[in-house]
């Protein structure tokens, strides 16, 4: 007769699973009501023999179809899952981040809700953590989005690369497993615009990524379309880098060089030719070039001044309505 112990509330192993990992996995939910039984189903097979206790915590960012539903019987029928209900749509990443300070286990696995990743992947994340790794994204070996969503994404991935650094930058995705104990990085971060991938750069360096399947979307509709994706790239660049400021600055040092090279032609012409640039149209041309550079300047340091402003008003990243009870249990 084997032997079982306790390792948490209402969590009982036996020593088979005992070394294996106790893991939390989390799941963003936005009008995914046909998908998330599939996924839930699925990953228990997978923790079920690939970690000595788990959690599925799904969040529900205000989905307009009957997503909550699906969450609640889900987690009525089955011990290891929560829910989590946020009171208005406040975006993927900030429902992650609702997610992972729920999260209860040293490793977390954060998974979309359209099983574009597999669940069946999970141990090949799990398996570059244990080589000394803090982060592990899952990286496809072939997107199987549309071209303007890839686009949009690379976009996205440059945006990050001052944060993160290129090699880091090129390989994030939405499937990533990490260590729980890094979010103490960002425990007290409250901004409402909010990156995961940034955050985790704040608490360590030690990234890497693994090739998984990437599977085409079966059901509904992908929820991040291209403005989505560029506006997020915006908040993070003026969320969390200074490349903007940066920017600005290159473009306002490039307009004196050409000022400096106009002054410069304009007094050799008057002492070779002995006359002046002619003409309206060349002045009014070196006003609206310079004008232009300095009203971009000015809207990019407005956008830091917003991001100032949000900030001082102490703007939550997400609120909480309701959260079903739970026992995060795995039997043998």
């Amino acid at each position: 007769m084997s032997v079982e112990r306790r390792v948490g509330p209402g969590v009982t192993v036996s020593p088979q699973l005992a070394s294996l990992p106790s893991i939390s996995v989390i799941v963003p939910a936005y009008n995914s009501e046909q998908s998330l039984e599939a996924l839930v189903e699925r990953l228990a097979i997978v923790l079920g023999t690939h970690s000595a206790a788990y959690e599925v915590i799904l969040i529900n960012d205000c989905s307009r179809d009957g997503t909550w539903a699906v969450i609640a019987g889900l987690a009525e029928r089955y011990r290891f899952v929560r829910g989590i209900d946020l009171m208005r749509n406040f975006g993927q990443h900030n429902a992650l981040l609702a997610g992972i300070r729920a999260a209860s286990y040293p490793i977390c696995i954060t998974i979309d809700d359209d099983l574009q990743h597999p669940p069946e992947e999970i141990p090949l994340l799990l398996s570059r953590l244990s080589e000394g790794y803090d982060v592990v994204y899952g990286v496809p070996h072939e997107q199987q989005h549309g071209f303007w969503r890839n686009a949009a994404s690379q976009i996205t991935k440059l945006t990050l690369q001052s944060a993160m650094g290129a090699e880091t930058a090129s390989r994030i995705s939405a499937f990533r497993a990490f260590r729980t104990q890094v979010r103490a990085a960002f425990a007290s971060y409250q901004g409402s615009f909010v990156s995961i991938d940034v955050l985790l750069t704040w608490a360590t360096t030690r990234f890497t990524g693994v090739a998984v399947r990437h599977e085409p979307r079966r059901v509904g509709v992908s929820n991040y379309t291209l403005p989505r994706l560029l506006t997020h790239a915006l908040n993070m660049m003026t969320g969390f880098s200074a490349m903007p400021l940066q920017l600005a600055s290159m473009i306002g040092f490039g307009f004196t060089m050409v000022g400096l090279f106009v002054l410069l032609y304009v007094v050799a012409r008057y002492l070779i030719w002995g006359g002046v640039v002619p003409g309206f149209p060349f002045l009014a041309s070196i006003i609206a070039i310079f004008s232009g550079a300095q009203l971009f300047a000015l809207g990019i340091i407005g956008e830091y001044l917003a991001r100032v402003h949000f900030r001082l008003m102490d703007k939550p990243s997400y609120t909480v309505r309701s959260d079903t009870a739970f026992v995060g249990t795995h039997y043998d």
